[in-house]
This record gives C-alpha cells, sequence and structure tokens, in this order.
C-alpha cells in the first residue's frame, strides 16, 4: 500500500544486502542450485497469491506443477502468467479444488492465497499430503484453527513460514539489530501500533446472480453462506467478519508480529479491547471501523488503535508501530524507521525502505505489485526455503504466526463481550470465562469439519 507514497529510494546492495542475508544465516548457501527444482503449487491465484509465487520463482528454481482457484477466469489468467515466466514455459496443470489438486499432484511446496477462512483446512491438507507450506496471514479466522495448525506442522514434521515478511524487512532488521538490540532505546515499557488507512468497504451492491465461472458454494466453504451480491476477490471479503478478523486482524497482526520479534515477546499476559463501527454505518460491512485494543505484557503494554475515516495521528507513519523507550523512540514502518533519542546531543537515526528494481526489473511491470514489500517476501522465501533444507524452523515459523493471529482474533473477542481476556495456550481457554472460550472456535458450515488438534 505504502508504495503509493514512495519519496526515498534505495537499492539492496552492500553492506545492505549482506545484514539482511547474514540475519538469515544465508550466506554462502546454494538454494539457486538445489539437486532438482522445488514442485510448487499455488492455492488462490488473485493479486497476492500470484505475488508470493513470483517472488518465490525470482528466488529459486522451481517447478510450478498446479494452480488452484474456484474462479476459472482469475485461474486461467494465472496460468498464462506463469508459463510466461516459468523457464520451461510449461503450463501448470489447473484445478478448482485443492483436495484433488494435492493428491494428484503432491507438490513439495503450497503457497496458500485464499482468504483468511480457508487458511487453516488447506494448510493442513497440505501438510497431511507431505508439502511444506507458506500460508498467508492472518493464519486463521478462530484460535482453535491455529491451534491445529500447529499441531498438524508439528505431526508432519514439515515447514510452514507465514506471511509475516516485515520479520524479513531489511531496513527493520537493520532497526532491531542496530537500534533496538544495541540498546539505544533503553528499556522499552510502551509501544503503539496503528493503521489508519480508509480501507473498509462503504459500498452496498445488490444481490445478483452468481456467475457461472465461479463456485460461490466453493469459495465460501466453511464459513457462513452470505447472499450473493458480486465478486468477493479483492477488498470485497475482508469487508466481512464471516470471512476475516477485521482491519485488526489484516493489518495489526503484521505490526504486533514485528514487535514481538523486536521485543522476544510472547503471548500477551491479557488483551483488552473495545470498539466497532462508529462512524461509517452506512454500508454492509460488519467489521469494525474504530478500534483499540491492549496487549499487556510485564511493565509493557503494546496499544493498537485503528480508525478507516478521519486523519492518521502522524502522516508520516499511517500504518507503523512506535517503540518508547527511557532514551529514545522507535517509529517503523513497511517504508521506514525513525530513531529519535531523549539526549538532543545523540544523532537521530533515519533508515529508508530498500528496493530491487535495478536486479528484478519484471516488478516494475507487475499488476498491483507492492514494491516495497518484495524484497522482504524475496528473503521471506529464502529463509522459508533454508528451514526446508536444514529441517529447521523458518524465521516466521506458524507458531509465532498463531500466536500473533490468536491475540488479534482475541482482541475481537475482548471487543464482542466487552471483557478483558486472558488466554491459556496449555488449555486452550479463556481463563475464568467460559462464555469466551465458547467463542474460541466458531461453527462451521455442513458438511465441512473443523480441525482438532488433538486429532489433526
Amino acid at each position: 500500500m505504502d508504495n503509493f507514497h514512495i519519496t526515498r529510494r534505495r537499492f539492496l546492495k552492500g553492506a545492505t544486502a549482506s545484514l539482511a542475508l547474514s540475519s538469515f544465516g544465508l550466506h554462502g548457501m546454494d538454494l539457486m542450485n538445489p539437486p532438482k527444482p522445488y514442485r510448487v503449487a499455488l492455492i488462490g491465484t488473485g493479486w497476492y497469491g500470484k505475488s508470493d509465487l513470483f517472488r518465490l520463482m525470482q528466488v529459486a528454481p522451481v517447478d510450478v506443477v498446479a494452480l488452484c482457484d474456484v474462479d476459472k477466469n482469475i485461474l486461467h489468467a494465472a496460468a498464462a502468467l506463469v508459463k510466461q515466466r516459468q523457464k520451461s514455459g510449461n503450463t501448470p496443470r489447473l484445478y478448482m479444488d485443492y483436495r484433488k489438486m494435492l493428491s494428484e499432484t503432491k507438490p513439495d511446496i503450497v503457497l496458500i492465497g485464499t482468504p483468511d477462512h480457508w487458511h487453516a483446512l488447506q494448510t493442513i491438507e497440505a501438510l497431511k499430503e507431505g508439502a511444506h507450506v507458506y500460508v498467508q496471514k492472518p493464519i486463521s479466522v478462530d484460535v482453535i484453527e491455529g491451534e491445529a495448525m500447529v499441531a498438524a506442522a508439528r505431526k508432519y514434521k514439515r515447514v510452514v513460514q507465514v506471511g509475516t515478511q516485515r520479520k524479513s524487512t531489511p531496513h527493520l532488521i537493520d532497526a532491531k539489530k542496530n537500534i533496538v538490540d544495541a540498546g539505544l532505546l533503553g528499556k522499552i515499557s510502551h509501544v503503539e501500533m496503528c493503521c489508519y488507512y480508509s480501507m473498509r468497504n462503504t459500498s452496498n451492491p445488490p444481490l445478483e446472480p452468481i456467475p457461472d465461472f465461479l463456485d460461490y458454494e466453493m469459495w465460501t466453504g466453511p464459513a457462513p453462506l452470505r447472499p450473493y451480491d458480486g465478486i468477493p476477490h479483492i477488498r470485497w471479503w475482508r469487508a466481512f467478519m464471516e470471512y476475516g478478523n477485521g482491519i485488526t486482524g489484516d493489518m495489526c497482526v503484521h505490526m504486533l508480529d514485528t514487535v514481538r520479534w523486536m521485543l522476544n515477546l510472547g503471548w500477551p499476559n491479557k488483551i483488552t479491547a473495545s470498539g466497532g463501527i462508529y462512524v461509517q454505518k452506512e454500508a454492509k460491512s460488519n467489521i469494525a471501523d474504530t478500534q483499540t485494543a491492549t496487549f499487556e505484557y510485564p511493565e509493557l503494554n503494546c496499544v493498537w488503535q485503528h480508525r478507516s475515516w478521519g486523519t492518521p495521528n502522524n502522516p508520516e507513519y499511517p500504518w507503523s508501530f512506535t517503540l518508547y523507550g527511557e532514551k529514545g523512540t522507535l517509529w517503523g514502518s513497511t517504508m521506514k524507521c525513525d530513531f529519535i533519542p531523549v539526549d538532543e546531543k545523540e544523532k537521530k537515526i533515519h533508515l529508508d525502505v530498500v528496493y530491487e528494481k535495478e536486479k528484478y526489473p519484471e516488478d516494475l511491470t507487475e499488476e498491483r505489485i507492492e514494491l516495497n514489500a518484495a524484497p522482504a517476501t524475496r528473503l521471506h522465501m529464502l529463509d522459508f526455503l533454508k528451514a526446508i533444507e536444514e529441517n529447521g524452523r523458518p524465521i516466521a515459523d506458524i507458531e509465532e504466526g498463531h500466536i500473533s493471529t490468536a491475540s488479534c482474533i482475541l482482541a475481537n473477542l475482548s471487543m464482542k463481550t466487552g471483557r478483558s481476556l486472558v488466554y491459556n495456550p496449555t488449555l486452550r481457554e479463556i481463563v475464568g470465562d467460559k462464555e469466551a472460550t465458547a467463542l474460541l472456535q466458531r461453527t462451521y458450515r455442513s458438511p465441512w469439519i473443523h480441525p482438532d488438534p488433538k486429532t489433526v
């Protein structure tokens, strides 16, 4: 999103490249020449699914063997692009049912770019079929789904990387190492995170017939079946809690995950949230247009705020995190970082986003690409491959993705119940709150069966 506000340019080279690669232990690894290309499949061939696939294709020799989507138009368009980009020139096999695709093609790697309500079932099925998985965030729409995904990854001994690529963002890696870990902030006892983008769909489209190129029943899957009122792709599905976790699940998950990584934080001790639809009441959309959530840690509160209306509190950092330390403050976003010391005699530090447009000129012609995120996603893919090669854990391992996702889901549940929530991940319950515990797992639409962490 922020690529529309580009004012500064840097390219991944020299010290920045060395810092990013060494952070992942990628120096000396011959990931470009494995014994044989990884056989890759993509489920969800829309905007971000293709973007993730193309970033993987840029950093490793892969054979894209299959694509799956419930929209025939999007599926065939994606197949044409993949054929064009593959060195082999091969056209992947095309499917509208991911289960058939997985059982027939047995890919080594599966990328999942579907809406949130599909992530759990597709990830677990891919793991059962022996694949390593790269799944987009948030990993789930309820907490127990996430628990089942972690359990499945461990049971089938496969690598699952979550698309929280801020941890693979060069300037944020730089900030963590040379500002946070170096102690320039001193003790950090307050964090603020925010998103002030006008990203809540406020339209009211009429009902219409389902087009013959879309399997709407399969698109909906385990989620509640809404009356069809237009193509759900891109932004429309994000307007509904039936399919996702609102702006908190979409945007806070990135910033909370980044903050947890920077400060080495695990599960919050307590989560409290409030909010609702305060301003944009005219739309069908049922996600909150205003929300504040506090994730409590010992002597540290991490506070999230989003508004899909009005103006940002800091136009330079409309989607960002801020670490407040006794010695200074660090502002961070996908685009830049600014360290401001308390002592005016100390130097301020400014870091800019890294671009690789000279090394990967095809980025400039790719439709709807997030240029600022492309280098981070490429590094994220390299880290994913490294974990596969070494049978290790990636930087955005499924368990870390689950903690960040579940924390955002719990914030939504706190807002819904009007109570602070304390989650016990060992018992998988909200401490002392049976009503809230019952909300950790939502009801699936028949015939789909909710995954059970004990039996995956």
